[in-house]
């Protein structure tokens, strides 16, 4: 079972809007720093992405892989991998947001198992890097929308 990786922060928007800018995966490459592209692959019932596949690049961690999403409302989204890549073995994480007194704490939860061996401090680095440019990227997109 892979360690996991959680950070927050407080937004100043509201839950749907936050939720807006998760959703839109090809603009990720806009403001998730390690995503150069983002396509969606499926879309739900929900009319929401189902699957989707990433190309990143976040130094140490270069692969492409898909993820399959489950949305519920506009509170929490979570995400497993759906089709592996060269350097990942499983991925999981989840958005959860709750009402705040500012705006919305949003939690960003990641785990990451790689199919490389990796000494435990630096992949546990790499994923504080990810969690920590994916919530700061997320609050500067949605604050400057």
């Amino acid at each position: 079972m892979a360690d996991r990786t959680t950070s927050s922060v407080t937004i100043r928007a509201d839950r749907p809007a936050i939720m807006a800018v998760i959703a839109d995966f090809p603009s990720y490459p806009e403001w998730a720093g390690q995503v150069k592209t983002a396509d969606v692959l499926e879309v739900g019932q929900d009319a929401k992405p189902a699957k989707v596949r990433f190309v990143i690049d976040a130094g140490v961690i270069s692969d492409q892989y898909v993820l399959a999403y489950d949305w519920v409302d506009d509170t929490v989204v979570s995400w497993e991998i759906a089709e592996a890549g060269r350097m990942l073995s499983r991925l999981s994480g989840s958005y959860r947001l709750a009402d705040g007194g500012d705006g919305t704490d949003v939690t960003y939860e990641l785990a990451v198992e790689l199919k490389v061996p990796m000494i435990g401090m630096i992949k546990r680095k790499a994923e504080k890097v990810l969690v920590d440019t994916a919530l700061n990227g997320l609050k500067k997109r949605v604050e400057s929308l």
